[in-house]
Protein backbone atom coordinates (compact mmCIF):
# COMPACT_ATOMS: atom_id res chain seq x y z
CA UNK A 1 0.00 0.00 0.00
CA UNK A 2 2.98 2.71 0.65
CA UNK A 3 4.48 2.17 -2.89
CA UNK A 4 0.94 3.61 -4.37
CA UNK A 5 0.82 6.39 -1.68
CA UNK A 6 3.85 7.52 -2.05
CA UNK A 7 3.86 7.41 -6.11
CA UNK A 8 0.62 9.73 -5.74
CA UNK A 9 2.09 11.91 -3.53
CA UNK A 10 4.79 12.34 -5.64
CA UNK A 11 2.84 12.80 -8.70
CA UNK A 12 1.01 15.54 -6.70
CA UNK A 13 3.92 17.60 -6.01
CA UNK A 14 5.82 17.67 -9.60
CA UNK A 15 1.95 18.94 -10.63
CA UNK A 16 2.30 21.36 -8.20
CA UNK A 17 5.75 22.41 -8.66
CA UNK A 18 5.18 22.47 -12.97
CA UNK A 19 2.33 24.45 -12.18
CA UNK A 20 4.35 27.02 -9.90
CA UNK A 21 7.09 27.32 -12.71
CA UNK A 22 3.86 27.92 -15.13
CA UNK A 23 2.70 30.87 -13.01
CA UNK A 24 6.26 32.25 -12.88
CA UNK A 25 6.96 32.06 -16.49
CA UNK A 26 3.90 33.64 -17.31
CA UNK A 27 4.33 36.83 -15.61
CA UNK A 28 8.20 36.65 -16.49
CA UNK A 29 8.30 40.34 -18.57
CA UNK A 30 8.98 39.80 -21.94
CA UNK A 31 12.16 41.16 -23.26
CA UNK A 32 11.92 42.50 -26.59
CA UNK A 33 14.68 41.61 -29.20
CA UNK A 34 16.77 44.49 -30.20
CA UNK A 35 18.15 45.23 -33.67
CA UNK A 36 22.43 45.07 -32.55
CA UNK A 37 23.73 48.13 -34.34
CA UNK A 38 26.56 48.38 -36.27
CA UNK A 39 29.21 50.74 -37.34
CA UNK A 40 29.54 51.69 -41.04
CA UNK A 41 31.28 53.97 -43.00
CA UNK A 42 28.03 56.42 -43.37
CA UNK A 43 27.88 56.18 -39.58
CA UNK A 44 32.04 56.67 -39.31
CA UNK A 45 31.95 59.85 -41.36
CA UNK A 46 29.10 61.06 -39.18
CA UNK A 47 30.90 60.29 -35.38
CA UNK A 48 34.47 61.31 -36.75
CA UNK A 49 32.95 65.30 -37.12
CA UNK A 50 32.63 65.20 -33.70
CA UNK A 51 36.38 65.30 -32.72
CA UNK A 52 36.94 67.08 -35.79
CA UNK A 53 35.04 69.63 -34.76
CA UNK A 54 36.65 69.87 -31.27
CA UNK A 55 40.45 68.89 -31.30
CA UNK A 56 41.47 72.08 -32.27
CA UNK A 57 39.40 74.48 -30.14
CA UNK A 58 40.69 75.72 -27.04
CA UNK A 59 37.73 76.98 -25.36
CA UNK A 60 35.54 77.01 -23.55
CA UNK A 61 38.61 74.90 -21.77
CA UNK A 62 38.54 72.82 -18.19
CA UNK A 63 42.18 72.36 -17.55
CA UNK A 64 42.24 70.69 -13.96
CA UNK A 65 45.70 72.17 -13.03
CA UNK A 66 47.15 72.72 -9.75
CA UNK A 67 48.86 75.88 -9.92
CA UNK A 68 52.26 76.55 -8.29
CA UNK A 69 52.49 79.90 -9.02
CA UNK A 70 51.42 82.66 -11.03
CA UNK A 71 53.90 81.66 -13.77
CA UNK A 72 51.64 78.46 -14.25
CA UNK A 73 49.23 80.65 -15.57
CA UNK A 74 49.22 79.55 -19.30
CA UNK A 75 46.73 79.21 -21.80
CA UNK A 76 45.77 75.47 -22.59
CA UNK A 77 47.17 75.36 -26.00
CA UNK A 78 50.58 76.21 -24.51
CA UNK A 79 50.57 73.48 -21.57
CA UNK A 80 49.10 70.96 -23.68
CA UNK A 81 49.80 71.68 -27.47
CA UNK A 82 48.56 68.00 -28.21
CA UNK A 83 45.74 67.51 -26.72
CA UNK A 84 44.15 71.02 -25.77
CA UNK A 85 40.69 70.49 -27.37
CA UNK A 86 37.53 69.33 -26.91
CA UNK A 87 37.46 70.87 -23.23
CA UNK A 88 39.38 69.00 -21.27
CA UNK A 89 42.65 66.92 -21.86
CA UNK A 90 41.31 63.43 -21.57
CA UNK A 91 38.26 64.18 -23.92
CA UNK A 92 40.94 65.56 -26.55
CA UNK A 93 43.09 62.30 -25.86
CA UNK A 94 39.91 60.14 -26.61
CA UNK A 95 38.69 62.28 -29.50
CA UNK A 96 42.55 61.66 -31.28
CA UNK A 97 41.36 57.84 -30.38
CA UNK A 98 38.43 58.16 -32.12
CA UNK A 99 39.99 59.39 -35.27
CA UNK A 100 42.62 56.47 -35.31
CA UNK A 101 39.80 53.86 -34.60
CA UNK A 102 37.64 55.24 -37.43
CA UNK A 103 40.60 55.15 -39.80
CA UNK A 104 41.78 52.28 -39.05
CA UNK A 105 38.69 50.58 -39.78
CA UNK A 106 37.47 52.24 -42.44
CA UNK A 107 40.67 53.83 -44.56
CA UNK A 108 37.70 54.81 -46.93
CA UNK A 109 37.01 57.63 -44.36
CA UNK A 110 35.99 61.40 -45.87
CA UNK A 111 38.74 63.13 -45.97
CA UNK A 112 40.79 60.78 -44.57
CA UNK A 113 44.50 62.11 -45.63
CA UNK A 114 43.52 65.64 -43.85
CA UNK A 115 42.59 63.80 -40.66
CA UNK A 116 45.94 62.12 -40.82
CA UNK A 117 47.69 65.48 -41.54
CA UNK A 118 45.66 66.98 -37.99
CA UNK A 119 46.85 63.89 -36.24
CA UNK A 120 50.14 64.29 -37.13
CA UNK A 121 50.40 67.65 -36.31
CA UNK A 122 49.40 67.45 -32.52
CA UNK A 123 50.82 64.74 -32.07
CA UNK A 124 54.19 65.67 -32.86
CA UNK A 125 57.52 65.13 -31.06
CA UNK A 126 58.00 68.76 -30.20
CA UNK A 127 54.23 68.23 -28.55
CA UNK A 128 54.53 65.15 -26.55
CA UNK A 129 57.43 66.31 -25.01
CA UNK A 130 55.85 69.55 -23.42
CA UNK A 131 52.98 66.95 -22.26
CA UNK A 132 56.10 64.85 -20.88
CA UNK A 133 57.02 68.08 -19.11
CA UNK A 134 53.88 68.45 -17.96
CA UNK A 135 53.51 65.50 -16.14
CA UNK A 136 56.96 65.95 -14.60
CA UNK A 137 56.23 69.33 -12.69
CA UNK A 138 55.85 69.29 -9.16
CA UNK A 139 51.83 70.16 -8.53
CA UNK A 140 50.60 67.72 -11.40
CA UNK A 141 52.00 64.37 -10.94
CA UNK A 142 48.63 62.83 -10.39
CA UNK A 143 46.98 64.67 -13.30
CA UNK A 144 45.17 62.37 -14.84
CA UNK A 145 44.88 59.95 -13.12
CA UNK A 146 43.91 57.07 -13.44
CA UNK A 147 40.99 58.17 -16.50
CA UNK A 148 43.48 59.91 -18.83
CA UNK A 149 46.13 57.61 -17.99
CA UNK A 150 43.73 54.85 -19.29
CA UNK A 151 42.48 56.49 -22.21
CA UNK A 152 46.13 57.75 -23.42
CA UNK A 153 47.12 54.11 -23.17
CA UNK A 154 44.26 53.03 -25.42
CA UNK A 155 45.40 55.39 -28.22
CA UNK A 156 48.77 54.11 -28.01
CA UNK A 157 47.40 50.61 -28.14
CA UNK A 158 44.88 51.71 -31.36
CA UNK A 159 48.34 53.10 -32.99
CA UNK A 160 50.26 50.16 -32.72
CA UNK A 161 47.39 47.94 -33.74
CA UNK A 162 46.80 49.93 -37.09
CA UNK A 163 49.04 48.82 -39.73
CA UNK A 164 49.86 51.99 -41.40
CA UNK A 165 52.97 54.64 -41.91
CA UNK A 166 51.30 57.03 -40.24
CA UNK A 167 50.29 55.01 -37.18
CA UNK A 168 54.11 54.34 -36.96
CA UNK A 169 55.20 57.90 -37.28
CA UNK A 170 51.92 58.62 -34.38
CA UNK A 171 52.96 55.96 -31.94
CA UNK A 172 56.51 56.74 -32.21
CA UNK A 173 56.07 60.13 -31.37
CA UNK A 174 53.74 59.21 -28.07
CA UNK A 175 56.01 57.06 -27.18
CA UNK A 176 57.48 59.29 -24.47
CA UNK A 177 54.23 59.67 -22.49
CA UNK A 178 53.43 56.36 -23.10
CA UNK A 179 56.33 55.33 -21.38
CA UNK A 180 55.61 58.15 -18.49
CA UNK A 181 51.89 56.99 -17.89
CA UNK A 182 53.03 53.10 -17.56
CA UNK A 183 55.33 53.88 -15.19
CA UNK A 184 53.09 56.23 -13.40
CA UNK A 185 50.60 53.14 -12.97
CA UNK A 186 53.61 51.05 -11.72
CA UNK A 187 54.41 53.67 -9.29
CA UNK A 188 50.63 53.91 -7.99
CA UNK A 189 48.95 50.71 -7.88
CA UNK A 190 51.02 49.13 -5.18
CA UNK A 191 50.44 52.27 -3.31
CA UNK A 192 46.23 52.40 -3.89
CA UNK A 193 45.06 49.87 -0.41
CA UNK A 194 41.70 50.67 -1.75
CA UNK A 195 39.89 50.61 -5.06
CA UNK A 196 37.70 53.91 -6.08
CA UNK A 197 34.61 52.34 -7.35
CA UNK A 198 32.27 55.46 -8.09
CA UNK A 199 30.65 56.18 -11.77
CA UNK A 200 32.61 58.72 -12.95
CA UNK A 201 36.51 59.88 -13.72
CA UNK A 202 38.45 57.61 -10.27
CA UNK A 203 36.37 54.44 -11.27
CA UNK A 204 39.54 52.32 -10.31
CA UNK A 205 38.35 49.06 -12.48
CA UNK A 206 38.11 51.30 -15.74
CA UNK A 207 41.19 52.62 -15.48
CA UNK A 208 42.92 48.84 -15.01
CA UNK A 209 40.84 47.56 -17.94
CA UNK A 210 42.22 49.99 -20.60
CA UNK A 211 45.40 49.90 -18.74
CA UNK A 212 45.11 45.78 -19.10
CA UNK A 213 44.44 45.94 -22.91
CA UNK A 214 46.86 48.29 -23.84
CA UNK A 215 49.96 45.85 -21.60
CA UNK A 216 48.37 42.70 -23.12
CA UNK A 217 48.63 44.06 -26.61
CA UNK A 218 52.13 45.15 -26.49
CA UNK A 219 52.75 41.99 -24.44
CA UNK A 220 54.09 44.29 -21.69
CA UNK A 221 54.37 41.57 -18.72
CA UNK A 222 55.14 44.12 -16.33
CA UNK A 223 52.04 46.10 -16.24
CA UNK A 224 49.86 43.05 -17.02
CA UNK A 225 50.90 41.53 -14.21
CA UNK A 226 50.57 43.98 -11.59
CA UNK A 227 47.19 44.65 -13.29
CA UNK A 228 46.00 41.00 -12.65
CA UNK A 229 47.61 41.15 -9.04
CA UNK A 230 45.60 44.50 -8.38
CA UNK A 231 42.41 43.65 -9.79
CA UNK A 232 42.31 40.47 -7.46
CA UNK A 233 43.52 42.40 -4.18
CA UNK A 234 40.54 44.74 -5.11
CA UNK A 235 37.81 42.56 -6.48
CA UNK A 236 38.26 38.79 -5.80
CA UNK A 237 36.32 38.55 -2.64
CA UNK A 238 33.82 40.87 -3.89
CA UNK A 239 29.86 39.79 -3.84
CA UNK A 240 26.56 40.74 -4.26
CA UNK A 241 27.04 44.29 -6.40
CA UNK A 242 24.55 46.29 -5.90
CA UNK A 243 23.59 47.26 -9.58
CA UNK A 244 19.94 48.57 -8.00
CA UNK A 245 21.85 51.96 -6.74
CA UNK A 246 23.07 52.65 -10.61
CA UNK A 247 23.10 54.93 -12.37
CA UNK A 248 23.81 57.92 -9.87
CA UNK A 249 22.83 60.82 -11.00
CA UNK A 250 26.05 62.13 -13.11
CA UNK A 251 26.94 58.74 -13.84
CA UNK A 252 29.10 57.83 -17.39
CA UNK A 253 30.36 54.54 -16.12
CA UNK A 254 29.15 51.55 -14.08
CA UNK A 255 30.57 50.62 -11.25
CA UNK A 256 29.62 47.29 -10.76
CA UNK A 257 29.64 46.19 -14.82
CA UNK A 258 33.29 47.71 -15.44
CA UNK A 259 34.57 45.97 -12.38
CA UNK A 260 32.85 42.42 -13.99
CA UNK A 261 34.37 43.08 -17.19
CA UNK A 262 37.93 44.53 -15.78
CA UNK A 263 37.27 40.58 -13.72
CA UNK A 264 37.03 39.27 -17.20
CA UNK A 265 40.04 39.94 -18.62
CA UNK A 266 41.81 39.08 -15.65
CA UNK A 267 40.25 35.54 -14.06
CA UNK A 268 40.26 32.12 -16.40
CA UNK A 269 37.01 31.50 -17.30
CA UNK A 270 36.69 28.44 -15.00
CA UNK A 271 37.35 31.10 -12.08
CA UNK A 272 35.80 33.85 -13.15
CA UNK A 273 32.30 32.11 -14.25
CA UNK A 274 31.78 31.15 -10.21
CA UNK A 275 33.24 34.85 -8.84
CA UNK A 276 30.12 36.52 -11.08
CA UNK A 277 27.89 33.96 -10.04
CA UNK A 278 28.44 35.42 -6.49
CA UNK A 279 29.35 39.06 -7.98
CA UNK A 280 26.33 39.50 -10.33
CA UNK A 281 23.91 36.48 -10.12
CA UNK A 282 21.04 38.20 -11.90
CA UNK A 283 22.77 38.33 -14.56
CA UNK A 284 22.67 34.53 -15.77
CA UNK A 285 18.65 35.38 -15.82
CA UNK A 286 17.72 35.31 -19.54
CA UNK A 287 14.80 37.96 -18.41
CA UNK A 288 17.00 39.71 -16.59
CA UNK A 289 16.36 43.81 -17.70
CA UNK A 290 18.42 47.20 -17.09
CA UNK A 291 16.93 49.90 -17.59
CA UNK A 292 18.73 52.70 -19.45
CA UNK A 293 19.87 55.67 -17.83
CA UNK A 294 16.95 58.70 -19.08
CA UNK A 295 19.09 61.85 -19.86
CA UNK A 296 16.83 64.88 -19.24
CA UNK A 297 18.38 67.75 -20.03
CA UNK A 298 21.00 66.92 -22.90
CA UNK A 299 22.68 70.62 -22.17
CA UNK A 300 23.88 70.23 -19.20
CA UNK A 301 27.08 68.91 -19.13
CA UNK A 302 26.57 66.58 -15.79
CA UNK A 303 23.48 65.27 -16.73
CA UNK A 304 23.95 64.30 -20.34
CA UNK A 305 27.14 61.96 -18.53
CA UNK A 306 24.36 59.95 -18.52
CA UNK A 307 24.10 59.14 -22.29
CA UNK A 308 28.29 57.72 -21.56
CA UNK A 309 26.76 55.18 -19.13
CA UNK A 310 24.39 53.53 -21.75
CA UNK A 311 27.05 53.58 -23.92
CA UNK A 312 29.70 52.23 -21.06
CA UNK A 313 27.33 49.58 -19.72
CA UNK A 314 27.16 48.11 -23.31
CA UNK A 315 30.35 47.44 -23.82
CA UNK A 316 31.05 46.07 -20.74
CA UNK A 317 27.85 43.69 -20.94
CA UNK A 318 29.77 42.63 -24.34
CA UNK A 319 32.73 42.26 -22.50
CA UNK A 320 31.25 39.99 -20.00
CA UNK A 321 29.10 37.71 -22.45
CA UNK A 322 32.02 37.27 -24.45
CA UNK A 323 32.85 33.48 -25.34
CA UNK A 324 29.91 32.74 -22.52
CA UNK A 325 26.88 31.41 -23.95
CA UNK A 326 25.09 31.38 -20.83
CA UNK A 327 25.38 35.28 -20.77
CA UNK A 328 24.23 35.76 -24.53
CA UNK A 329 21.24 37.49 -23.37
CA UNK A 330 23.30 40.08 -22.27
CA UNK A 331 23.79 41.49 -25.41
CA UNK A 332 20.63 42.23 -26.23
CA UNK A 333 20.20 44.76 -23.28
CA UNK A 334 23.77 46.45 -24.93
CA UNK A 335 22.48 46.98 -28.18
CA UNK A 336 18.91 48.49 -26.40
CA UNK A 337 21.60 50.65 -24.50
CA UNK A 338 23.68 52.01 -27.39
CA UNK A 339 19.95 52.14 -29.69
CA UNK A 340 18.89 54.65 -27.17
CA UNK A 341 21.72 57.15 -26.70
CA UNK A 342 23.16 57.08 -30.45
CA UNK A 343 20.67 58.85 -32.31
CA UNK A 344 21.03 62.15 -29.58
CA UNK A 345 24.75 62.36 -29.56
CA UNK A 346 24.62 63.84 -33.18
CA UNK A 347 22.17 66.36 -32.04
CA UNK A 348 23.75 67.32 -28.92
CA UNK A 349 24.88 70.54 -28.12
CA UNK A 350 29.17 71.08 -27.34
CA UNK A 351 28.39 69.72 -23.37
CA UNK A 352 28.25 65.96 -24.60
CA UNK A 353 29.30 66.23 -28.37
CA UNK A 354 33.16 66.71 -27.11
CA UNK A 355 33.31 63.67 -25.66
CA UNK A 356 30.41 61.44 -26.05
CA UNK A 357 31.58 60.33 -30.21
CA UNK A 358 34.24 57.62 -28.06
CA UNK A 359 32.18 56.45 -26.07
CA UNK A 360 29.90 55.46 -29.13
CA UNK A 361 33.04 54.22 -31.09
CA UNK A 362 33.85 52.14 -28.74
CA UNK A 363 30.55 50.71 -27.72
CA UNK A 364 30.00 49.80 -31.41
CA UNK A 365 33.22 48.15 -32.16
CA UNK A 366 32.48 45.65 -29.01
CA UNK A 367 29.12 44.45 -30.82
CA UNK A 368 31.30 43.52 -33.21
CA UNK A 369 35.19 43.37 -32.96
CA UNK A 370 36.36 40.74 -29.93
CA UNK A 371 38.20 43.08 -27.46
CA UNK A 372 41.37 42.22 -26.37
Amino acid sequence: MKKPLILLLSLFIFNCNNSEKQKETEHMPEVQKEKTPVLNLEQANRLAQLPLHCMNIEYPNRLSQTLGGDTDLKSPKTLHPAFYGCFDWHSSVHGHWSLVSLLKQFPDLDHAEAIKQKLLQNISKENIKTEVAYFLGVHNKSYERTYGWAWLLKLAEELHTWDNETARELENNLQPLTDLIIGKYIDFLPKLNYPIRVGEHPNTAFGLSFAWDYAHTVNNTTLKTLIEQRAKDFYGSDTNCPMTWEPGGTDFLSPCLEEAALMKRVLPTDEFKPWLDTFLPQLKNKSFILETGKVSDRKDGSLVHLDGVNFSRAWSLNKIAEGLPEYEHLKNIANQHINYSLPSIFEDSYEGGHWLGSFAIYALNSTTIKQS
